[in-house]
């Protein structure tokens, strides 16, 4: 199964979201009632890059040989982490269901080649990658459970499905849906939250920056962290800063 569009968001929308980090978005999700959006288990394979954008999502399932036979393999147009790909835009983050499977490649060099050339932002892969060798210097963020040296359907899972909901560590996934990724991990934005998710924390933003100033000067941890224990005086400074600034 293959849907072939997805609704992408304003890329200025995306560029506030990329800005904020995970911790700051996840906290602020959390008020707008998204308890737990992390992505849990894939980790930064691509240590100091942040990414941001739309999901598409790639679904991998267990192989049965009456649904899914070997002699698939022979015609490379059937397999659907290919189409994952092709239908990939400028900015887009490929999010990979693989069930955890450490054991089947998702992707290899050649194909993380082609999406970084078509200007793929990321992958976010709850299972392995192969051929990392060399795709690790590529420049797309990489987010993954872990790599092998197995190709996609050598063993134990095939693509099902693209731009379907999925469970990615964890977590429902829409097609659309924003993820951002850090060294922190990757989190989902649901796209219905993601204006609300910009306007509110572009100024927490604003009061960490202060906060960790004052902090690194010295200050009490008690008197500026956390921003709700601000007495009168913090506050007066605060918006004194934020006017010089």
């Amino acid at each position: 199964m293959k849907i072939n569009n997805i609704k992408r968001p304003n890329k200025k929308l995306v560029e506030k979201l990329k800005m904020i980090g995970t911790a700051t978005a996840s906290g602020e999700l959390n008020k707008l009632g998204i308890k737990d959006p992390f992505i849990q288990g894939p980790v930064s394979y691509s240590q100091g890059k942040t990414i941001a954008g739309p999901a598409i999502t790639l679904q991998f399932l267990p192989i049965r040989e009456d649904v899914y036979a070997d002699d698939q393999e022979m015609d490379p147009e059937v397999q659907l982490h290919r189409h994952a790909l092709y239908i990939a835009e400028k900015g887009d983050i490929v999010v990979v269901d693989a069930r955890g499977d450490l054991r089947s490649g998702v992707f290899g060099e050649m194909m993380l080649t082609y999406f970084q050339g078509k200007g793929g932002e990321g992958i976010i892969v709850d299972g392995a990658i192969r051929d990392f060798t060399h795709a690790k210097e590529l420049e797309l963020g990489m987010w993954l459970k872990g790599v092998t040296p197995n190709y996609h359907t050598q063993v134990s899972i095939f693509p099902n499905a693209v731009n379907i909901p999925i469970s990615c560590g964890g977590v429902l996934v829409n097609a659309g849906d924003i993820i951002i990724a850090d060294d922190d991990g990757a989190i989902v934005v649901p796209i219905s939250l993601a204006e609300q998710l910009a306007e509110k924390a572009a100024g927490h933003t604003e009061w960490e920056i202060f906060a960790r100033k004052k902090l690194s000067e010295g200050g009490e941890l008690s008197e500026f962290y956390p921003r709700n224990a601000w007495s009168e005086k913090t506050q007066k400074e605060y918006s004194a800063w934020l006017e010089k600034k």
